[in-house]
């Protein structure tokens, strides 16, 4: 089922099992990709949630869609469009919102997964907003400290967890980047994990099935 009704185009797999509130899972796909690419492997994930994909609401033609821009060119290196960052972060908050009234699920139980820049995103939202975050998995992605809402260091993190795992050999992202996640959450007193996989920019099988058990656990 996909929906225009709401401020960025998404999908939708409801519940297979009858719940009244159903946790909420939002899926935010990597930086040229589209709303489809993540929601191929929702039919793996718990039966008691509502999965909403997203599409990132800028295109970039001829198909695929980013959050922000990248300047591969860049000198000074800022490489990443923060502004449009920053609106894409305001605009995930809001869908949030949207969603929560619009569907029958917990605006006490939602997580974010996030693939690289969905990824980069995910952290930014749920830093920035922690209250209306309970989970976070993170894939292939890093911490971009410039995105977060300003003053984020005097949130109330006590209720977020956070997932992130990484390709140990990607060339995307260097996994040296994705090394700084737990630290940083550490240094925050953030309930956090982090995994490398034997991979480039993707998610290997054995890491699908540590980031589902995860899941399953705070649901």
């Amino acid at each position: 089922m996909s929906t225009q009704t709401l401020s960025l185009y998404h999908l939708v797999r409801k519940p297979k099992i009858s719940i009244e509130k159903a946790p909420l899972l939002i899926m935010l796909h990597g930086y040229g990709s589209n709303e489809e690419d993540l929601f191929s492997f929702a039919e793996e994930l718990p039966d008691e949630l509502f999965i909403i994909s997203l599409r990132a609401p800028y295109p970039m033609p001829p198909y695929g869609n980013a959050w922000y821009a990248i300047h591969w060119d860049n000198n000074d290196g800022k490489f990443s469009d923060d502004v449009q960052a920053v609106a894409s972060r305001e605009k995930i908050s809001g869908f949030i919102d949207e969603a929560i009234e619009t569907y029958p699920v917990d605006p006490e139980n939602v997580t974010l997964l996030g693939f690289s820049q969905g990824c980069i995103l995910s952290f930014s939202v749920a830093l920035s907003y922690p209250e209306k975050v309970k989970n976070v998995i993170g894939l292939s992605g890093y911490i971009n400290t410039g995105i977060i809402k300003e003053g984020y260091q005097n949130n109330d993190f006590s209720k977020l967890s956070i997932y992130s795992s990484h390709g140990s050999s990607d060339q995307v992202i260097p996994v040296t980047w994705a090394r700084n996640t737990k630290p940083f959450l550490d240094s925050m007193k953030i309930e956090n994990s982090y995994s490398e996989f034997p991979v480039g920019h993707g998610v290997a099988p054995q890491n699908f099935f540590e980031l589902k058990k995860w899941l399953e656990k705070r649901l």
